[in-house]
């Protein structure tokens, strides 16, 4: 979750939502997620500016031991909310933070939360994030037990002065040992992420990056660019010259490694920053994230969705526990978006996906700049024939400009 909240409307203390909003839950339902925010970390990394601390910053008032009771309180409060229509969960994902630096048993209780209140869909899909070094065959057999049935590791990089600049500390190697284990334990999806472009970072220590996720054998791969967030230590050393800005140029090579390499080896995009051997594989819950569905985001600084009402928690431990302690809402504001707000946000995610996004969004600027991103190689042609706008590789390259043609 990252760090800064928008301003926003009151949130009503007992959480209630328009009747706009739980329109159709009934008859037609949407698809529905929950997204549980576990903001503790370890030490913090860093590029991270996510609302997440360590023990030395967390101060009194918040219990670690008592968070997992905490986020059941919400999850609770949600199906007051959402009333009694039938909203079997889909998709949970367990996010942070490190949510595995509580004990598993209590990531098996937040998940029996959310089974007993609402259901699981057949064939559920349940994640969680994870550190190298925060897990182990035991927890990880505890998880898979519990009814997880996919992981998503931090790797970052396999180069050791890599992992120093990013301020990660897990052993090289270590989350390659991970997705043995998770397989081990049973789990048939794992997810390998990655940061490209970070300062000091060669050209070979990316593909040495790139084959070792390979040699592990997950079935989902995320690539990200090294994004320089204020505030963080690693703009601070950039700000002081210690380290030098990230290269434009250096990013667009280094993605088309990691498109090269996965596509040769059994991977395919399915978003811009994703790959997955199959459509099993692909993560359902972003998934669910960038097609405009309905999740409730628990823990704070957690952000939900759900009939058009975004809202956002209260984003210190100590606030969040002490709203749902009280039977309150944690919510600090919410918004309710406009037609307006999602055709844009449609464009702004749908684009981003291998399906794109459908030309009906666009305006008459838009449509405009669209057929100019086609001239330019930089929209699908054949796909633009069947009314759809779906980015070239060159145009992913350049996903962010074009979309903000397209939004005109």
């Amino acid at each position: 979750m990252p760090s800064a909240l928008p301003d926003g409307l009151p949130a009503p203390l007992d959480g209630s939502l328009p009747a706009s909003a739980l329109a159709g839950t009934d008859d037609l339902p949407r698809p529905f997620g929950f997204y549980v925010h576990v903001p503790y970390c370890a030490s913090r990394c860093g590029y991270c500016d996510f609302n997440t601390y360590t023990a030395a910053e967390l101060g009194g008032g918040a219990s670690q031991a008592g968070y997992a009771d905490d986020v059941i309180a919400e999850i609770r409060l949600a199906r007051r909310v959402l009333g009694d229509a039938d909203r079997p969960v889909e998709t949970v994902f367990l996010g942070g933070g490190t949510p595995t630096l509580l004990p598993a048993a209590d990531l098996a209780r937040i998940l029996g939360a959310v089974r007993d209140e609402f259901g699981l869909a057949d064939e559920a899909e349940v994640t969680t994030e994870a550190n190298p070094e925060s897990v182990g065959p035991a927890y990880l057999d505890h998880l898979r037990e519990a009814g997880f049935t996919r992981l998503s590791f931090g790797m970052q990089s396999a180069r050791a002065h890599v992992l120093q600049v990013l301020d990660r500390h897990h052993t090289p190697g270590r989350a390659q040992e991970c997705v043995a284990e998770a397989r081990a334990a049973g789990f048939e999806h794992v997810n390998l992420d990655l940061i490209y472009g970070t300062p000091g970072e060669t050209d070979e220590d990316w593909q040495a990056s790139l084959d070792a996720v390979l040699a592990a054998g997950p079935d989902h791969v995320s690539a990200y660019a090294l994004i320089i967030e204020d505030g963080t230590r690693i703009a601070g050393r950039i700000r002081r010259g210690e380290l030098p800005l990230p290269d434009d140029d250096v990013l667009a090579d280094r993605y088309l490694m990691a498109e090269e390499t996965l596509t040769a080896n059994g991977f395919g995009w399915y978003e811009v920053s994703n790959w997955a051997t199959s459509g099993a594989a692909r993560c359902r819950h972003n998934e669910l994230y960038w097609t405009g569905a309905d999740w409730w985001g628990a823990g704070p600084g957690a952000h939900s969705h759900v009939g058009g009402v975004r809202w956002w928690n209260a984003k210190h431990p100590k606030a969040y526990a002490e709203r749902v302690a009280a039977g309150e809402s944690p919510a600090q504001g919410r918004e309710l978006l406009t037609e307006e707000d999602r055709r844009v946000e449609r464009i702004l995610l749908e684009l981003r996906l291998k399906d794109g996004c459908p030309l009906s969004l666009l305006h008459e600027k838009g449509m405009a700049a669209a057929e100019f991103a086609v001239e330019e190689g930089l929209l699908d042609p054949a796909r633009f024939a069947d009314r759809h706008a779906v980015l070239t590789l060159k145009g992913r390259l350049l996903a962010d400009a074009v979309v903000r043609d397209l939004v005109d």
